[in-house]
């Protein structure tokens, strides 16, 4: 049987620690294959040259799976956020070198999605700067208690705090523009009219910053499979994560 890796990509504004009960759920059930990648900016420096737009992460992605599967490795690939943009991304550029995909956050990519209020903040020019660095400079107490505001639990809210520095900041300001409409809503025209690998949408009921019935629509425009999590919000992968790690498993183990 060929080798195969579970490929973690997470988004914005986090470090590759958002996996961690993820990943511990899979590797308790026997998934021990299991890597995350970083985006540049994002937990990890920003190399030299590197400009943090959508187009530049998707490339970057190209580049980490191209390795891995130099390796002999298939690879069933997971995004969160804006790293389910950097999938859907790279899925544009290069299906074939990934055996599934997966991702939430599915209704970004619909022409009729329009942003959250955060997301046009951050591409309003000046506006944007002023509040980037509000958060990029904050106390570490206070940018734990902006993560615990969302939702998520203290202990990993501190562990991505200590990401959230000036490169980050500067990351998100270039991602955020050059993803903003119509350039999303062109990338999910392009993937509906391609032919893609098997695929699943995380479609998370609670999800404030994306409309499900957008996210359903791309679902089908795609032919993907939808997993709904009722009850569940943008960050559900970091609690009570046994159900959603045997969900993922079956659609892995299906294809």
């Amino acid at each position: 049987m060929t080798d195969r890796t579970v490929v973690l990509v997470h988004g914005v504004p986090e470090t590759d620690a958002l996996w961690g009960p993820l990943t511990e759920a899979l590797v308790d059930r026997g998934r021990t294959d299991v890597i995350s990648l970083s985006p540049p900016g994002f937990g990890v420096p920003v190399p030299d040259g590197f400009d943090p737009a959508m187009d530049s992460y998707a490339v970057w992605l190209v580049g980490e799976l191209v390795a891995i599967r130099a390796t002999g490795t298939e690879i069933d690939l997971l995004g969160h956020d804006w790293g389910a943009g950097h999938v859907y991304g790279a899925l544009r550029r290069r299906p074939d070198l990934i055996r599934t995909w997966t991702g939430d956050i599915a209704g970004v990519l619909h022409r009729d999605y329009v942003w959250h209020d955060m997301a046009q903040a951050w591409q309003t020019p000046e506006i944007g700067e002023q509040v980037i660095a509000g958060m990029s400079s904050a106390s570490t107490a206070d940018k734990v208690a902006m993560f615990t505001g969302l939702g998520l639990p203290a202990d990993l809210a501190s562990q991505l705090a200590a990401g959230l520095n000036d490169d980050m900041a500067r990351c998100i300001l270039r991602l955020y523009r050059t993803g903003a409409q119509p350039a999303v809503g062109e990338l999910g025209t392009t993937l509906a009219d391609m032919d893609l690998p098997p695929g699943l949408i995380v479609d998370a009921e609670l999800d404030v910053y994306i409309p499900s019935d957008l996210s359903n629509d791309i679902a089908r425009q795609l032919g993907a499979e939808v997993l709904r999590l009722d009850g569940r919000g943008h960050w559900w992968m970091v609690e009570d994560i046994g159900d959603i790690a045997d969900a993922l498993i079956a659609f892995w183990s299906s294809h």
